[in-house]
């Protein structure tokens, strides 16, 4: 059965994030994920690597053709969603087309943010838990390091990543927007990881009030705050200092939401309706979408920062030619090594088939010189042997051959049976 390297998720572009957050496999489930799909699919899917980030979750697979086409199932029976559900949000990239769609993930061009580094490191984390989980072949393996080695390359290449207008500054300038100078504003973060440290640092350099750090971990919420001079709170107790700030950042992996709508409200009567910004950066949700219909308070998702990112990228979008340019040389690349694994079983069979005649004649040889024969004739023998043997599959198949099978043959015969002259 033919294998295919594919791809298949949904991104920003043809996913809300109500519907993301809802196919987004946390760090920790991604190992029994990877071991689920290929207990579902046997040895139909050969190979299998999960990304999954707050703009995009995407399987990498090797996998019999047939399976491809009952993939997106079993994604949506894996997140207890129906089909229906999912399917239109879905896309799906083959063999050369799911080689691209790596390379340009890996690069930044399919990014919310064009050009951004982050999603090069989640995606070397996805491939590091598929290694650990056993689910990465030889077809993957290659895959990704040249995706990697084509990130590279792009980045060094070309300007893809200068100017880079993130999220991080893209909450700062909206938190702007509400309050002007942000001298006299509390600003709390939810969570500590990479996204909110890089969202700390930019609003540090805006020169708040006060900074504080709410983690499920005391002792990572401590480091990031030691980097800033802030303080740090339990998340247990954020329902009774929620009132005290005027933006709230979170991004936490958690698979329920943090702050819920009836504790925004409670907040937001405590602040006598003075205005809180929030600004959500994780998938799944950690603030309830309801809460953003009430009159004091400015909630912005990862897609509205997306969309006011992407109005200041016109500056790298030059890049874009010249990095896609080197992506589609590298394409061929690793189609063309993906084409030769294709023949090496024939290869081999044709080297043990050639292996058989020439010890067979060797062995014949043997008998004829132990049994006396002339030297000089046992070589001519051995020669000639080796040589009938050697034409017969192509003079035997040519003389079968008609019109423009025949025609074919004469073309290739020339190039599999060089004469000597030509060696020379």
């Amino acid at each position: 059965m033919s294998v295919d390297v594919l791809t298949f998720g949904l991104n920003h572009e043809s996913a809300p994030v109500s519907v993301r957050e809802r196919v987004a496999f946390p760090m920790d489930v991604l190992k029994p994920a990877l071991e689920g799909l290929r207990y579902a699919f046997g040895s139909g899917v050969r190979e299998a690597a999960i990304l999954s980030t707050c703009n995009r979750t995407e399987i990498y697979c090797a996998a019999e053709r047939d399976v491809a086409s009952r993939l997106p199932d079993w994604m949506a029976d894996y997140n207890k969603l129906e089909s229906v559900e999912l399917v239109p949000h879905l896309y799906r990239y083959d063999q050369n087309a799911a080689v691209r769609h790596a390379f340009r993930v890996a690069s930044g061009l399919d990014s919310m943010v064009l050009g951004e580094p982050q999603i090069l490191g989640q995606m070397k984390d996805a491939v590091r838990v598929a290694g650990e989980a056993g689910s990465l072949g030889t077809l993957l393996h290659q895959l990704f390091q040249r995706t990697f080695s084509v990130a590279k390359e792009v980045r060094t290449q070309t300007a893809i990543g200068a100017h880079s207008v993130s999220m991080a500054a893209a909450a700062v300038k909206l938190a702007e927007r509400i309050f002007g100078d942000l001298g006299d504003t509390k600003v709390l973060f939810i969570g500590a990881g990479e996204m909110i440290e890089l969202c700390a640092t930019h609003f540090a350099a805006a020169n708040p009030g006060s900074i504080t750090v709410a983690n499920r971990t005391r002792e990572r919420a401590e480091t990031l705050a030691g980097r800033f001079m802030a303080s740090t709170m339990r998340l247990s107790d954020l329902s009774d200092h929620l009132a005290e700030f005027d933006i709230v950042v979170s991004c936490t992996a958690s698979s329920l939401p943090i702050l819920g709508l009836g504790m925004v409200e409670r907040a937001v009567r405590a602040r006598r309706h003075r205005p809180v910004v929030m600004v959500d950066l994780a998938v799944p949700r950690d603030i309830e979408s309801e809460v953003g219909r009430l009159d004091d308070v400015y909630l912005y998702t990862v897609d509205d920062l997306g969309h006011l990112v992407q109005r200041g990228s016109d500056a790298r979008r030059a890049a874009v030619v010249q990095a896609e340019g080197i992506i589609d040389t590298q394409v061929q690349s690793y189609m063309h090594w993906l084409q030769n694994r294709a023949i090496v079983p024939t290869i081999v069979d044709f080297q043990q088939t050639a292996e058989q005649i020439r010890q067979h004649e060797l062995e014949r040889a043997r008998r004829m010189l132990a049994r006396g024969d002339d030297p000089e004739q046992v070589m001519e023998m051995l020669a000639y042997g080796l040589t009938q043997k050697y034409l017969h599959g192509p003079m035997s198949e040519l003389n079968r051959s008609e019109g423009d099978e025949r025609e074919q043959l004469l073309q290739l015969l020339p190039r599999l049976l060089p004469s000597l002259s030509r060696r020379r």
